[in-house]
């Protein structure tokens, strides 16, 4: 498989990278700063035959650092031709890595709120606190204009969800055991700067107190155009951006075919995850009659960008496939000449084209389309890389176990062929049904002959199988799992007889229950 340089270098040509500017010499607390030019995770660019991914700056130490910045870049490529679907194509196939350099990638988002009165973080709060971290931990600066929107330091990134979320997408990483210290180092980084500011992050899937008019509103230009754009499509959308926390692992294929077998591996075993994490059975300071509302809330987002895809299951789909629904999926913006233009409902197809009615005669750069993809919200993503969606946020313990449980049910063959085995004859119907179901009864979601607790005692054997045969002593991250799946109550459960129990039917006691 030839790699996307490759195929485009004819077509496509470097105008030079981007650079940011510095502050002079002098001053111990100066920090370095990035000029946020979209929101991709990756910065794409060429040069003669060498890829580069990211933006060079200087730093006021003199020193030349390559970093991602968080929005998408416009003025770094320049087309030469216009991008053909098959170059999509291979751009997702370019993500194909042998076993021995696959990775694992743990995203995960908490909420931050004042200790005294638990009011969520401001923006004026967040800006101190990523300043602090910056100060304190030697973190990059992104900035959009003149805004702090986040922090990147080698292949880590901090970054800021539409409400303020605080989210880590942490580096690819080989073992689980660098995974779980990441996440403690990170979450000691913030502790360290956040307790003197009297501020506390909870680890749950959705906001249990504060109305949607209290969570505070990022300044972030893509968030305006999607926060006008989501209540024409689904009544919760605006739930998803500001009041809805996950955890997700991030992980590597070798080729089509096994990026085929684990897609249709997670997709069918998403709604197992979603249970043994369900972890937001609150709203507004009382039940909402789910044990996961944030999964819930993405099946009345948009539905032509969520969902359990039913076509991987076919024997057609590949990576062709996923272009052709990408391509489907409309649009919500292009970064263009510093600012975001609004294409919210547009096709992309048109944009090939030159078609765009807000951006006439301008055609698509391998940024776009990176950065459309990340704008589809499936329970299974695919970029470059597959992306497990389906679980709540919750503490620190279940921020390692997540990653596990997928890193043992796919990275390892054996697992994986078993996993297919298991759910090979599941329908269409019975998948769906399981995403819907299981938001609201959890574990005890009847399945077939018995109930989805009894699948995923089978399921977590496979993972527990998996990791041991990896070598590297990481079963003793699903000692949370195995906890939920051996009683059946799901966190959710455990959270809401607290509160009809010991806390008096008050979801206050939850901010220090799940402070992290």
């Amino acid at each position: 498989m030839a790699t996307v340089c490759s195929l485009h270098v004819a077509r496509i040509r470097c105008s030079g990278v981007l650079s940011a500017s510095s502050e002079p010499e002098g001053g111990a607390s100066r920090q370095r700063e990035i000029r946020a030019r979209g929101n991709s995770s990756e910065g794409f660019g060429f040069y003669g035959k060498r890829k580069f991914r990211g933006f060079r700056f200087v730093s006021g130490r003199g020193k030349s650092v390559v970093v991602d910045a968080s929005p998408p870049t416009e003025d770094a490529v320049v087309i030469t031709e216009p991008l053909t679907k098959d170059d999509l194509v291979r751009y997702l196939a370019s993500g194909c890595k042998p076993k021995e350099k696959w990775r694992i990638g743990t995203e995960h988002e908490k909420f931050g709120f004042e200790v005294e009165t638990l009011r969520p973080m401001n923006y004026e709060q967040i800006a101190d606190l990523l300043n602090g971290l910056a100060e304190r931990f030697d973190w990059d600066k992104v900035m959009e204009e003149n805004y702090i929107i986040g922090l990147k330091q080698d292949k880590q990134s901090i970054s800021l969800e539409p409400g303020g979320q605080f989210e880590l997408s942490g580096a690819p990483l080989e073992t689980l055991h660098q995974t779980c210290a990441e996440v403690n180092s990170h979450l000691y980084q913030v502790k360290a700067v956040a307790e003197e500011m009297g501020i506390g992050f909870l680890g749950i899937g959705f906001q249990p107190k504060w109305r949607l008019s209290d969570i505070p509103i990022m300044p972030k230009g893509r968030y305006e155009i999607m926060r006008n754009y989501m209540p024409k499509v689904g009544s919760l959308g605006l739930d998803m951006m500001f009041r809805t926390c996950t955890v997700q692992v991030n992980l590597d294929f070798s080729s089509e075919s096994d990026m085929i077998r684990k897609f249709r591996a997670g997709l069918a075993l998403q709604p197992i995850a979603t249970a043994i994490f369900a972890n937001s059975p609150f709203i507004e300071g009382k039940p909402n009659g789910y044990l996961s509302m944030r999964s819930q809330i993405w099946t009345d987002t948009d539905n032509n960008r969520t969902g359990m895809l039913p076509f991987v299951f076919d024997d057609s789909f590949g990576f062709e496939q996923y272009v052709d629904y990408a391509l489907d999926v409309p649009m919500y913006f292009v970064y263009r000449n510093k600012k975001y233009v609004n294409c919210s409902g547009m096709s992309f197809k048109d944009f090939m084209q030159g078609k765009l009615p807000s951006l006439p005669g301008v055609l698509p750069t391998l940024n776009d389309w990176e950065n459309h993809l990340t704008t589809i919200f499936p329970e299974v993503r695919l970029k470059r890389y597959l992306e497990m969606r389906g679980a709540d946020g919750g503490p620190w313990r279940r921020l390692c176990a997540l990653p596990a449980f997928w890193v043992g049910l796919l990275y390892d063959e054996v697992a994986l062929q078993n996993v297919l085995d298991l759910t090979f004859d599941w329908t269409q119907e019975e998948r769906e049904m399981l995403r819907k179901q299981v938001p609201v009864t959890g574990l005890k979601t009847p399945f077939r002959d018995g109930t989805l607790r009894h699948v995923a005692e089978q399921v977590l054997k496979l993972a527990k199988d998996g990791l041991q045969r990896r070598g590297y002593k990481e079963v003793g991250f699903l000692k949370e799992v195995t906890e939920i799946v051996g009683t059946g109550i799901t966190p959710a459960e455990k959270l809401l007889e607290l509160y009809h129990g010991k806390w008096g039917r008050s979801v206050d006691p939850v901010f220090d229950e799940l402070l992290y």
